[in-house]
């Protein structure tokens, strides 16, 4: 003990050297450093990770500024936790290849480390702020918790955080060098304070710093994750090369409306470039051994991680936007709706890609025909919302070649993706382009190897994109994607995702095959994401081709509200639905 006391004090010692103008100025520079951080926390996240560099290095000066000669036992904790300070701040500086995602890591250990440490202090600390010592440290670990589980937030939560507490410091250092400045000792046993003084304000801040974290923290927690698939959706050992095949399934009870069976099932399909893939789904059918004719449903955006899958969501048709389940049960027809390849099972998502897409559809329909519990007709009408509609037209075109055995009798294509490159030029200014934009842009990265993400995405602000990808539109935790993107100082985009390879690969995912049967497609007049000017000039560029299109619009409802509610469109669905199903002539609006 004796040589870890002389060491102690000779390192205390030797930083009490440190002469007064060094103090202050090293006070000045890192409190306007903090305030920069305090002001400015949406600052371009480039640069914000710069800051964040440097106040984890100065943060450590500061930590062995404030080493206290006359209590060598607190000295190794100051340098324990300015050594975590400036090592993670220097990883920062030396690391070019370091992401923010790499950076929130870094800070979130730095801060765990540096609030042990802080907590181990206080035990051995002055009895007077052994308490707020205590607290503080336990607030940082609580701090530092949080940068580990929602990195993309804590970017902005620890540049405020850590800019107070560069603030706070560098007005304690600047206080230090003007005393040193008078020849006032820095020593608080030279100083006493008065009973009741600062130390309940110390206390009471560190309370506070406690109960905010915490609550940060439980925040987090409760916005919840992505579900993860279970085992129903793992491949089996041995998997048919040929799509279309069952390979599970086993009763479905979630959300399921009364009077109706459903099971969920596991198939093979083919993805954009022919190579085996497997999808999940749903099948749902009324009471009756009758057999039902089949819509096939193919869902809107639901995200694209795996996680997203409408059959592992708390409500797998309201996800989707199934526009009235209990009237298509009651009509007497079942629903076989597809996740498509890679939400539930493994592997990529085909997003706006509508080779996959439009198999996974066709192959689910072939799937749920070997259901022996069900009681499935064979003539099918296929149904699609958004992504879906777009989902929808490809598989109509792709059947007579990929599917010919089918007995499908028309196609009703509701607020469809289309124009994808006009539609992708939109992403650049709306409020969620950056949420959509993502899961395009992932998707072709994925699918396409001339698509990548980095050019396209500022490099600040890969964080908030990679977390987008990861949730799904249901979850509470999109907020705060959306959140973020909206208050940062800068776009998300490097450049417009109407260019480039992404907008070449786009072009060649707009569902132009000729379709021979029966199509409906419904535009919301007041839709703000397929907006009606380009659904308008989609249909007038089909009807140039000769597609027979019957073009309904329904003014003053928006991209949802066409398929939801008292959307004049659910009762036209189903009697357009039943007269395909009749065999009755459909009309063509092109004509």
């Amino acid at each position: 003990m004796g040589l870890v006391d002389r060491s102690t004090r000779a390192l205390a010692a030797a930083f009490g050297r440190v002469p007064w103008q060094a103090r202050i100025a090293a006070g000045v520079l890192i409190g306007l450093i903090g305030l920069v951080l305090v002001v400015r926390p949406f600052l371009s996240l480039a640069a914000l990770v710069v800051l964040l560099a440097i106040a984890l290095i100065l943060q450590g000066v500061a930590e062995l500024l404030r080493v206290d000669a006359a209590r060598p036992a607190r000295t190794w904790g100051a340098v324990l936790a300015a050594i975590a300070w400036i090592v993670g701040g220097a990883l920062v500086l030396v690391w070019p290849a370091l992401s923010i995602a790499s950076v929130t890591i870094i800070v979130g250990v730095g801060l765990i480390i540096a609030g042990l440490v802080g907590a181990i202090r206080a035990i051995r600390g002055d009895r007077d702020h052994r308490v707020a010592e205590a607290l503080l440290g336990t607030a940082t670990v609580v701090l530092g918790a949080l940068a580990l589980t929602w990195p993309d937030v804590t970017v902005f939560v620890l540049a405020i955080v850590l800019g107070v507490r560069m603030v706070l410091f560098g007005i304690e250092l600047v206080a230090i060098g003007i005393r040193h400045a008078r020849g006032r000792a820095t020593d608080a046993s030279a100083r006493p304070e008065r009973a009741g003084g600062r130390g309940w304000v110390r206390t009471t801040g560190a309370v506070l710093a406690l109960v905010g974290c915490t609550a940060l923290l439980l925040v987090s927690l409760s916005l919840g994750g992505t579900t993860r698939a279970d085992a129903f959706y793992d491949a089996p050992d041995e998997v048919p090369a040929e799509p279309g095949q069952l390979l599970r399934s086993e009763p479905f009870g979630r959300s399921i409306p009364a009077g109706a069976r459903a099971w969920r099932i596991l198939y093979t399909t083919t993805d954009h470039a022919g190579e085996p893939a497997l999808a999940s789904g749903l099948v749902v059918q009324p009471e009756g051994d009758q057999p039902h004719p089949v819509i096939a449903w193919a869902h809107g955006t639901t995200g694209y991680a795996t996680g997203c899958a409408p059959s592992l969501l708390p409500e797998p048709f309201v996800a989707g936007a199934f526009p009235d389940l209990d009237g298509a049960l009651a009509e007497g027809w079942a629903v076989v709706a597809t996740d498509y390849a890679g939400l539930g099972t493994a592997g990529p998502q085909p997003y706006l890609i509508g080779q996959g897409e439009g198999r996974s559809v066709l192959d689910a329909v072939r799937a749920a025909q070997q259901l022996d519990d069900a009681r499935l007709a064979s003539e099918t009408v296929l149904w699609g919302h958004s992504q879906g509609g777009h989902a929808a037209l490809w598989a109509a075109g792709l059947a007579p070649d990929y599917a010919p055995e089918l007995d499908l009798l028309g196609v009703a294509a509701m607020a469809p993706a289309t124009d994808l490159p006009a539609f992708l030029g939109t992403m650049d200014e709306s409020v969620v382009g950056a949420m959509f934009g993502s899961f395009a842009l992932a998707a072709s990265a994925d699918a396409y190897g001339d698509v990548e993400r980095g050019a396209y995405v500022r490099p600040g602000a890969r964080i908030m994109m990679d977390e987008m990808e990861r949730r799904c539109l249901t979850d509470p935790s999109t907020l705060v994607s959306l959140a973020t993107s909206i208050v940062a100082d800068q776009p998300v985009w490097a450049r417009s995702l109407s260019e480039g390879a992404l907008a070449e690969r786009a072009a060649e995912n707009v569902p132009t095959l000729p379709i021979a049967m029966p199509v409906l497609l419904a535009q919301g007049g007041a839709d703000p994401l397929i907006t009606p000017a380009l659904q308008d000039a989609y249909v007038a560029a089909r009807c140039a081709e000769g597609q027979q299109v019957d073009y309904r619009g329904y003014p003053g409802y928006d991209h949802m509200g066409v398929v939801t509610g008292d959307s004049p469109l659910l009762p036209e669905l189903r009697a357009w639905s039943a007269d395909m199903l009749a065999g009755l002539a459909p009309v063509d609006t092109c004509a």
